[in-house]
């Protein structure tokens, strides 16, 4: 049986609804009454946006009983010198990010209370954005998305119910950017160390005859890495365009990321790392390294080191995103939104793999000159062809006294095929390009609906929250190493949650909330599982506590949380052949601990930011299985309440802002993060060191008469050339009757440079 990915019925739906939908909106929209010549001009944004596409009940707001920080556009802004979105929020409370290439640019990570990309639900206007199969995120096929972006809410905890997969420690609330009542127009471009530039054109219509507005942007990014060879070329645009009835909208996006990046997820070898040589000759011996590969690794620098040669070992991908947004305030007491969305993901990786048997590939030996070659170098790609599609609904009932209610849920599904192409041997047999050597196909349906209930009653509000999610992931076909696939698991999950707040004063706000979410495997949790025994879903009870103050020149926020697991899938420190980590369920574990986030206006020139989190992260049985190739199989060692893996107890960010002008200001951020380990056993030899960093950036802006406004930026990250890793992995094994422990770091960038010219029309 093969799932197809080809001729969907509800893909086929969605994109007629998009079009239709357009075209019923604006023809319904030209029968409404056109303002006379001496109407009112709508001038300010405010007005615009109080008709804007608005996604219904998925943000917390200052009386909200959960926890959460804002990023608004002037902030991305001052901070978007072109690398990923993660080192744009590294300044929030327990942030910590990573670049494989070292320098932000390329495949880039971020984790949140110590939980990976996989538990950080990521929507964007309210579409999930987290990928259906591996549910981790990749800001790489979205180059420069922070030019096209209004704000991002990163809600800590389980937060509020929304779409997609569930938030096992952070979400991330993505809205695009609003509309300006007048036109626009941005040439912005960043140029820095390792050959990196940013290109960037945006223009924008404003609104046109108080209906209609059109947005557009145009990005290039070009990176050498700090790593060698770590290169990367990404490409994207952004399209927009809305119409604004009396009490409606109608909004399309259509965005799209491509990339190109040299694969830098091997890391570098401990033994490199600390230029121990006879650890690299020792390491050289046991995997076998050849001339040219032993060669690399003892003449590469210790931090630049990359262990790929071939030149073309290039991950290729390309995404383009369709979004339609509609939105109704029926009458004063309903409001109503959907969403119609489609994806559309190709892409592969390319490497050159030496001596590898024909037989893994489906081949058949080769005879020459009477020697039967069972071996042979070659070239394979391995593609993902994947459609994502679905669409969201919301209600917003407000009639009743002192209540507001929200239904909203999504309907998903995900169609991905998963193939493999020799594309070169030096010995072929019966191979040919478009023969595919494996090939399976995955298929997900996701369905969730929820309600939202707010009561407020003098100065307390109370909320509750449950949501019913059913998952049905199923994969088909021939893996990569030529075994069946026959995956079949369907889940369904309630998700309650409830809380109170009190307002103590019209700046003060005490919080208390308690949650239980599930959610499910990922697609190498299921692959990688013992044959017959499938991987258990996660359980989460989460509580939060917190008091928050707003005043003109001064806000923080203070909260207590608890995160108890049943079943957790944690980190094992171990990587698969494209660096993603593998996992595996332990019964009980938690995470505890105490965040603060402030922010003190110390008078017109001088502003202080601080944020910090505290934590305790342990399980309290964990298993270690080592392959054993001595005696064959596998040897298991237990450990109890040790600490979960890439979980820094202390995560700590200050800023101080100094503007001796109002078109002038300095910044120095600094950022500790304690030290980590990379898998789940707490031992000192296997972790990351803790390191702390400071940044410098410069920010100044003019107009001068005939030309543009123009804003000019300088950042030095790393000031004082810090060495440090970011991220890592280890595994194991039995050799020669002792345990061998192989530990593998990503260095990031010494001091660095970005500078930014923006010229704004």
């Amino acid at each position: 049986m093969k799932l197809s990915t080809k001729n969907s019925t509800l893909k086929k739906i969605i994109l007629a609804s998009i079009t239709l939908c357009c075209a019923a909106h604006i023809v319904v929209a030209q029968t409404s009454p056109v303002r006379k010549e001496n109407s009112k001009k709508l001038d300010t944004n405010k007005v615009i946006q109080a008709r804007e596409v608005e996604i219904i009940g998925n943000r917390l707001n200052s009386k909200s009983a959960g926890t959460f920080k804002n990023v608004d556009k002037s902030t991305i802004e001052k901070l978007n010198f072109g690398q990923d979105l993660p080192f744009l929020l590294d300044n929030t409370p327990g942030v910590v990010i990573t670049s494989d290439a070292g320098a932000g640019v390329g495949y880039t990570g971020i984790r949140i209370r110590g939980t990976d990309a996989t538990r950080v639900n990521v929507t964007i206007n309210g579409i999930p954005y987290n990928d259906s199969e591996s549910q981790g995120t990749f800001w790489v096929n979205m180059p420069d998305f922070a030019s096209s972006l209004e704000s991002i809410q990163i809600q800590r905890g389980v937060g509020t119910s929304t779409n997609g997969a569930g938030a096992f420690g952070a979400s991330l609330n993505i809205q695009t950017q609003l509309q300006s009542a007048t036109a626009y127009a941005e040439l912005n471009n960043s140029v820095g160390s390792f050959g990196t530039f940013k290109n960037t054109v945006k223009a924008g219509t404003g609104l046109i005859n108080d209906r209609w507005s059109f947005d557009a942007r145009l990005s290039r990014i070009s990176s050498d890495g700090f790593v060698d060879r770590g290169a990367s070329l990404l490409k994207s645009y952004f399209l927009s365009g809305a119409y604004y009835g009396k009490k409606s909208s109608l909004r399309v996006n259509v965005f799209s990321g491509a990339e190109k990046t040299y694969q830098a997820w091997n890391g570098v070898s401990e033994s490199r790392l600390h230029g121990d040589i006879q650890g690299m000759q020792d390491y050289i011996d046991r995997n076998g390294l050849d001339t040219e590969d032993a060669t690399n690794l003892l003449n590469s620098d210790s931090r630049r080191y990359n262990s790929f040669l071939y030149p073309d070992q290039n991950d290729n991908y390309w995404q383009d995103h369709y979004q339609l947004l509609y939105s109704n305030a029926l009458n004063a007491d309903w409001n109503m939104q959907f969403a119609l969305h489609y994806t559309r993901g190709k892409g592969y990786f390319e490497e050159f793999k030496k001596y590898q048997r024909l037989s893994n590939y489906g081949l058949n030996p080769v005879t020459v000159g009477g020697t039967e070659i069972s071996r042979t170098d070659l070239v394979r790609r391995r593609w993902l062809d994947n459609h994502f599609y679905g669409g969201t609904y919301a209600f917003q009932y407000g009639g009743f006294k002192n209540w507001q209610i929200i239904l909203a849920g999504a309907y998903n599904e995900y169609e991905g095929d998963h193939y493999g192409q020799v594309i070169w041997a030096q010995y072929a047999s019966n191979g040919n390009n478009s023969r595919k050597y494996y090939d399976n196909q995955g298929l997900k349906k996701d369905f969730n609906s929820y309600l939202k209930a707010n009561y407020s009653l003098a100065n307390w509000t109370f909320f509750g929250d449950i949501q019913f999610r059913q998952v049905d992931y199923t994969v088909l076909g021939i893996d990569k190493n030529l075994n069946p696939l026959n995956v079949a698991d369907p889940l369904q999950f309630w998700n309650p949650k409830m809380g109170l707040s009190y307002q103590l004063s019209a700046e003060q706000h005490l919080y208390g909330s308690f949650s239980l979410t599930a959610k499910e495997p990922n697609r190498d949790d299921y692959i990688n599982a013992n044959l017959n025994v499938l991987p258990q879903a996660e359980h989460l009870q989460n509580v939060e506590a917190g008091y928050r103050i707003q005043k003109n020149n001064f806000n923080m926020g203070l909260n207590a949380y608890g995160m108890w697991y049943k079943d957790q899938l944690v980190i094992t420190g171990k990587i698969n052949e494209v660096g993603e980590y593998y996992r595996q369920n332990v019964d009980k574990s938690y995470r505890m601990g105490l965040e603060w986030d402030a922010q003190w206006v110390l008078n017109e020139k001088w502003n202080v930011l601080l944020n910090a989190a505290f934590s305790k992260n342990k399980i309290q049985n964990f298993t270690e299985y080592l392959d054993d190739y001595d005696l064959g199989g596998q040897q298991a060692t237990d450990y109890k309440n040790t600490d979960i893996s890439f979980s820094p107890n202390q995560v700590i960010g200050a800023e101080l802002v100094y503007s001796p002008a109002s078109n002038l200001s300095f910044s120095w951020q600094s950022k500790y993060v304690g030290k980590q380990y990379l898998d789940n056993t707490q031992n000192e030899g296997r972790k990351l060191n803790d390191f702390m960093l400071h940044h410098l950036r410069l920010g100044y802006q003019f107009k001068v008469n005939g030309l543009p406004r123009i804003q000019l930026g300088l950042k030095v990250e790393n000031l004082f050339a810090y060495q440090y890793e970011s991220n890592g992995y280890t595994y194991a094994y039995i050799y020669d009757n002792s345990r061998v422990t192989e530990n593998f770091y990503f260095p990031q960038a010494g001091r660095n440079v970005m500078f930014n010219l923006n010229l704004k029309f």
